[in-house]
Protein backbone atom coordinates (compact mmCIF):
# COMPACT_ATOMS: atom_id res chain seq x y z
CA UNK A 1 0.00 0.00 0.00
CA UNK A 2 1.20 3.17 -1.14
CA UNK A 3 1.96 5.66 1.71
CA UNK A 4 -0.59 8.55 2.60
CA UNK A 5 0.53 11.84 4.44
CA UNK A 6 -3.44 12.55 5.09
CA UNK A 7 -2.71 12.35 8.88
CA UNK A 8 -0.33 14.63 8.32
CA UNK A 9 -1.12 17.35 6.49
CA UNK A 10 -2.14 19.69 9.12
CA UNK A 11 0.95 19.81 10.95
CA UNK A 12 3.95 18.57 8.67
CA UNK A 13 5.24 21.81 7.92
CA UNK A 14 5.13 22.95 11.56
CA UNK A 15 6.82 19.73 12.52
CA UNK A 16 9.78 20.25 9.91
CA UNK A 17 10.40 23.65 11.04
CA UNK A 18 10.42 22.40 14.49
CA UNK A 19 13.25 19.60 13.77
CA UNK A 20 14.79 21.00 10.73
CA UNK A 21 14.61 24.54 11.51
CA UNK A 22 14.12 25.89 7.67
CA UNK A 23 16.63 23.76 6.39
CA UNK A 24 13.90 21.54 4.33
CA UNK A 25 12.51 24.31 3.16
CA UNK A 26 16.54 26.49 1.96
CA UNK A 27 16.96 23.19 0.47
CA UNK A 28 14.18 23.39 -2.22
CA UNK A 29 14.02 26.87 -2.84
CA UNK A 30 17.58 26.53 -3.69
CA UNK A 31 16.31 24.28 -6.48
CA UNK A 32 13.86 26.39 -7.40
CA UNK A 33 16.50 29.17 -8.66
CA UNK A 34 17.28 26.50 -11.58
CA UNK A 35 13.72 26.82 -13.14
CA UNK A 36 14.29 28.27 -16.42
CA UNK A 37 11.01 30.89 -17.91
CA UNK A 38 8.27 29.31 -19.37
CA UNK A 39 9.39 26.06 -18.29
CA UNK A 40 6.78 22.86 -18.28
CA UNK A 41 7.24 21.34 -15.08
CA UNK A 42 6.20 18.05 -13.30
CA UNK A 43 6.49 18.72 -9.22
CA UNK A 44 6.02 14.97 -7.78
CA UNK A 45 5.24 14.71 -3.66
CA UNK A 46 4.45 18.72 -3.27
CA UNK A 47 3.24 18.28 -0.37
CA UNK A 48 1.16 21.14 1.49
CA UNK A 49 2.11 23.55 -1.26
CA UNK A 50 4.19 26.06 -0.45
CA UNK A 51 6.62 24.86 -3.07
CA UNK A 52 3.89 26.61 -5.51
CA UNK A 53 4.51 30.01 -3.51
CA UNK A 54 8.08 30.30 -3.39
CA UNK A 55 7.97 29.46 -7.56
CA UNK A 56 5.53 31.80 -8.04
CA UNK A 57 7.79 34.76 -6.17
CA UNK A 58 10.15 33.85 -9.11
CA UNK A 59 8.19 33.30 -12.48
CA UNK A 60 5.02 34.72 -11.47
CA UNK A 61 3.81 33.77 -15.39
CA UNK A 62 4.67 31.58 -17.85
CA UNK A 63 5.12 28.03 -16.07
CA UNK A 64 2.99 25.27 -17.06
CA UNK A 65 2.98 23.38 -13.49
CA UNK A 66 1.32 19.17 -13.44
CA UNK A 67 1.08 19.17 -9.32
CA UNK A 68 0.86 15.34 -8.36
CA UNK A 69 0.29 14.42 -4.95
CA UNK A 70 -1.17 11.28 -3.05
CA UNK A 71 -2.65 13.17 -0.02
CA UNK A 72 -6.18 14.69 -0.37
CA UNK A 73 -5.60 16.52 2.61
CA UNK A 74 -1.95 17.94 1.01
CA UNK A 75 -3.63 18.61 -2.05
CA UNK A 76 -6.46 20.78 -0.80
CA UNK A 77 -3.42 22.97 0.96
CA UNK A 78 -2.24 22.95 -2.26
CA UNK A 79 -4.76 24.61 -4.53
CA UNK A 80 -4.85 27.34 -1.85
CA UNK A 81 -1.66 28.62 -2.52
CA UNK A 82 -0.42 31.31 -5.15
CA UNK A 83 0.00 30.40 -8.36
CA UNK A 84 0.12 33.91 -10.23
CA UNK A 85 -0.64 33.92 -13.77
CA UNK A 86 1.27 30.05 -13.94
CA UNK A 87 -1.27 27.15 -15.50
CA UNK A 88 -1.15 24.64 -12.70
CA UNK A 89 -3.06 21.10 -12.99
CA UNK A 90 -3.34 19.55 -9.63
CA UNK A 91 -3.21 15.59 -9.73
CA UNK A 92 -4.57 13.45 -6.35
CA UNK A 93 -2.73 10.10 -6.89
CA UNK A 94 0.74 8.44 -6.84
CA UNK A 95 3.06 9.89 -9.43
CA UNK A 96 3.61 6.28 -10.82
CA UNK A 97 0.46 5.72 -11.76
CA UNK A 98 -0.44 8.88 -13.16
CA UNK A 99 -0.10 8.77 -16.95
CA UNK A 100 1.19 12.17 -18.53
CA UNK A 101 2.77 13.04 -21.87
CA UNK A 102 6.60 12.93 -21.96
CA UNK A 103 8.25 16.13 -22.77
CA UNK A 104 8.42 18.19 -19.09
CA UNK A 105 11.70 20.56 -18.63
CA UNK A 106 11.80 20.06 -15.20
CA UNK A 107 10.85 17.06 -12.76
CA UNK A 108 10.76 18.60 -8.88
CA UNK A 109 10.96 15.35 -6.17
CA UNK A 110 11.12 17.19 -3.25
CA UNK A 111 11.96 14.23 -0.09
CA UNK A 112 9.87 11.93 -2.14
CA UNK A 113 12.28 9.12 -2.36
CA UNK A 114 12.87 8.56 1.08
CA UNK A 115 9.38 7.09 1.76
CA UNK A 116 9.53 3.82 -0.30
CA UNK A 117 11.63 0.59 -0.56
CA UNK A 118 13.76 -0.28 -3.44
CA UNK A 119 10.86 -1.46 -6.31
CA UNK A 120 8.99 1.22 -5.80
CA UNK A 121 12.09 3.88 -5.90
CA UNK A 122 12.89 2.01 -9.31
CA UNK A 123 9.39 2.11 -10.52
CA UNK A 124 8.95 5.73 -9.49
CA UNK A 125 12.33 6.79 -11.02
CA UNK A 126 11.99 5.15 -14.24
CA UNK A 127 8.66 6.45 -14.87
CA UNK A 128 10.14 9.87 -14.34
CA UNK A 129 13.04 9.63 -15.85
CA UNK A 130 10.90 9.29 -19.07
CA UNK A 131 8.49 12.01 -18.60
CA UNK A 132 11.81 14.12 -18.99
CA UNK A 133 12.67 15.76 -21.95
CA UNK A 134 16.82 15.00 -22.96
CA UNK A 135 18.68 18.48 -21.87
CA UNK A 136 15.49 18.80 -19.27
CA UNK A 137 16.13 19.44 -15.36
CA UNK A 138 15.81 16.97 -12.06
CA UNK A 139 15.71 18.80 -8.98
CA UNK A 140 16.02 16.32 -5.86
CA UNK A 141 16.11 17.74 -2.50
CA UNK A 142 16.97 14.49 0.39
CA UNK A 143 18.48 13.38 2.77
CA UNK A 144 21.71 11.75 3.17
CA UNK A 145 24.18 10.22 5.82
CA UNK A 146 27.78 11.23 5.56
CA UNK A 147 29.19 9.31 8.49
CA UNK A 148 27.70 11.67 11.93
CA UNK A 149 26.22 9.61 14.48
CA UNK A 150 23.28 11.74 14.62
CA UNK A 151 22.26 11.36 11.20
CA UNK A 152 21.22 7.84 11.77
CA UNK A 153 19.68 8.61 15.49
CA UNK A 154 17.07 11.64 13.41
CA UNK A 155 16.71 9.24 10.27
CA UNK A 156 15.64 6.26 11.98
CA UNK A 157 13.45 8.23 14.86
CA UNK A 158 11.88 9.94 11.11
CA UNK A 159 11.32 6.22 9.71
CA UNK A 160 9.77 5.20 12.98
CA UNK A 161 7.20 8.22 13.09
CA UNK A 162 5.98 8.08 9.20
CA UNK A 163 5.74 4.39 9.16
CA UNK A 164 3.69 4.45 11.82
CA UNK A 165 1.38 7.67 11.26
CA UNK A 166 1.63 7.53 7.39
CA UNK A 167 2.38 3.72 6.65
CA UNK A 168 5.84 4.80 4.37
CA UNK A 169 7.64 1.44 3.30
CA UNK A 170 11.07 2.75 3.67
CA UNK A 171 13.52 1.78 6.78
CA UNK A 172 16.63 3.20 5.01
CA UNK A 173 17.47 5.59 2.56
CA UNK A 174 17.52 4.53 -1.07
CA UNK A 175 20.55 4.55 -3.01
CA UNK A 176 19.45 7.03 -5.43
CA UNK A 177 22.95 8.79 -6.16
CA UNK A 178 23.64 5.24 -8.44
CA UNK A 179 20.36 5.61 -10.28
CA UNK A 180 20.99 9.22 -11.49
CA UNK A 181 24.62 7.58 -12.45
CA UNK A 182 23.22 4.75 -14.13
CA UNK A 183 20.54 6.60 -16.00
CA UNK A 184 23.23 8.64 -17.31
CA UNK A 185 22.59 12.22 -15.49
CA UNK A 186 25.05 15.03 -14.97
CA UNK A 187 25.12 16.93 -11.96
CA UNK A 188 24.83 20.53 -12.71
CA UNK A 189 24.74 22.10 -8.84
CA UNK A 190 23.94 21.27 -5.36
CA UNK A 191 24.42 22.16 -1.85
CA UNK A 192 24.16 20.44 1.48
CA UNK A 193 21.98 21.88 4.55
CA UNK A 194 21.70 20.90 8.24
CA UNK A 195 24.96 19.74 9.36
CA UNK A 196 25.18 17.39 5.34
CA UNK A 197 22.39 15.84 6.41
CA UNK A 198 19.93 17.46 3.49
CA UNK A 199 21.15 17.72 -0.09
CA UNK A 200 19.92 19.19 -2.79
CA UNK A 201 20.90 18.73 -6.39
CA UNK A 202 20.77 19.40 -9.74
CA UNK A 203 20.76 17.07 -12.54
CA UNK A 204 20.62 17.31 -16.75
CA UNK A 205 19.36 14.61 -18.24
CA UNK A 206 21.98 13.53 -21.17
CA UNK A 207 20.22 10.67 -22.72
CA UNK A 208 16.82 9.45 -23.92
Amino acid sequence: MAANFDNSAWFYDRLSRLVYGKALVNSQVYLLNFVPVNSTILIAGGGTGWILDELTKIHPAGLQITYVEISANMLALSKKRTTGQNEVVFINDAVENVKLTAGFDVVITPFLFDNFVNETVDNVFNHLHNLLKPGGLWLNADFQLTGRWWQNVMLKSMFIFFRLLCGIEASKLPAIEKRFNAAGYAVVDDKTFFGDFIVARVYRKLSS
